[in-house]
């Protein structure tokens, strides 16, 4: 159980070891792929967490035998060979994005009758660019509230391949995963393909990277013959992997790499290393041109202080989520941070560029925003605060980090952890003194 509010600190010294969850980008990806592969599919080091609750939840809503051993860290899912037993269902997806957009996409396409909603914050993040490019495709949706946004309902159409789709790609790349990873339920065509175009610049590219690359291993390859262009062969089925390991979570590292950096170190996250198919491993890199001391083992990670940090111009494309732990760090920078490129936090489990900025400005930092930066110039001194977390498991994690700046604070609501990383502050008071 959670309190309503804990009081951090202060901290002085970071030191350990942390084994990470498993990664939540993967896990929801590789539980969907499973479900949908010929085969049964054994998956260890899977996420324990709300997001991927509401995964298996609604998996097991559409017929979906799965066998999860939480203890063990496992869980076997038996595929349903591209079809979904169950053709009608109301799924509740809480703000689980990584559930939400998929089922959209492989319900749409596949056909039904369904209902999908989720918590207040998720009927106000935009789906209508998903929508539109399913439509295209032949799917039936229908917008239960408010256009462009959840709740949805689902009717039996289908989708048919064979298609050339046009998406936008600058509002969240969950869409374009989303649809590709539903491509291969489609009914087959004449055509030898079907074609997803952007029609804007992908912001979050490694995420549909990571997409790609589960794809890939569960037997469907995505040909991509110029940044801006998908193409899902006729035909392509998924295929069991037999067994997968889930990398530990690169986003839910940076928060101890970072604590190991301001609180000395060295501080070791396990289960990731730098040939992670996940962007935010490159946070690490970051660090690293900040002034941290960095280095990277065959299934590690460690940082310690080097250099003060260094702040400065950072391009956050490439490590969306991760940048948010940056926006904390620069509190015990020489200079200011500016973080660009981090529109997408508008639309997340809250507005994270407006959250952020009022949360650090307790904290004594000044700071400014704009539609895709924020610039963060530290304090003389880190002033001790109660944060407010709007429900994000994020803003709890990183602005944990302010509490080695000499000073307590206390978070609001730190259960909203429980969505990617439960035990969170138990890691963290581990390797802190």
């Amino acid at each position: 159980m959670f309190p309503p509010a804990l009081m951090l600190g202060p901290l002085t010294h970071a030191r350990g070891t942390v084994t990470l969850p498993g990664s939540k980008s993967i896990s929801n990806r590789t539980l969907l792929l499973a479900a949908l592969a010929e085969g049964t599919t054994t998956l260890r080091n899977l996420l324990d967490a709300d997001d991927t609750d509401r995964m298996v939840d609604a998996l097991t809503a559409l017929g979906v035998r799965i066998e999860r051993d939480r203890a063990a860290m496992r869980c076997v899912v038996h595929g349903a060979g591209g079809h979904l037993p169950q053709h009608r269902a109301k799924l509740f997806l809480g703000n689980a994005g990584t559930a939400f957009r998929p089922l959209t996409a492989a319900l749409a396409i596949l056909g039904g009758d369904y209902e999908l909603s989720g918590v207040p914050r998720m009927h106000e993040r935009p789906i209508g660019d998903l929508v539109d490019a399913l439509t295209a495709l032949g799917c039936s949706i229908r917008y239960l509230r408010r256009a462009g946004f959840p709740p949805l309902a689902i009717g039996s159409a289908g989708g048919a391949a064979g298609a050339n789709v046009r998406i936008r790609g600058d509002v969240s790349s969950q869409f374009l995963s989303a649809l590709l990873l539903a491509l291969p339920l489609a009914r087959e065509s004449d055509s030898s393909a079907t074609t997803v175009t952007l029609t804007t610049a992908l912001i979050s590219q490694p995420y549909v990277a990571i997409t790609t690359n589960l794809m890939r291993r569960y037997g469907v390859t995505v040909e991509e013959p110029d940044p801006h262009t998908f193409r899902v062969p006729a035909g392509a089925r998924y295929k069991s992997t037999g067994t997968f390991d889930v990398e530990g979570d690169a986003s839910t590292a940076s928060y101890f790499l970072a604590a190991g950096v301001v609180g000395g170190g060295p501080v070791r996250v396990s289960g990731v290393s730098r040939d992670s198919i996940q962007g935010d491993v490159r946070f690490a890199d970051v660090l690293a041109k900040q002034g941290a001391d960095v280095r990277f083992g065959g299934d590690f990670i460690e940082a310690r202080a080097g250099a003060p940090l260094c702040g400065g111009r950072i391009d956050c494309t490439a490590i969306p989520d991760a940048a948010m732990t940056l926006a904390v760090t620069a509190l015990f920078a020489t200079e200011p941070t500016r973080l660009e490129n981090i529109g997408s936090w508008r639309v997340k489990e809250t507005d994270r560029i407006a959250a952020m900025a009022a949360e650090l400005a307790k904290l004594g930092a000044n700071v400014a925003a704009g539609p895709d930066w924020l610039e963060v110039a530290p304090p003389t001194r880190v002033m001790s605060a109660t944060v407010d977390t709007y429900d994000d498991h994020r803003m709890a994690m990183s602005l944990s980090l302010a509490a080695f700046g000499g000073i307590g604070i206390t978070i609001n609501d730190p259960g909203c952890v429980r969505k990617t990383f439960p035990g969170y502050f138990d890691a963290l008071l581990e390797i802190t003194e």
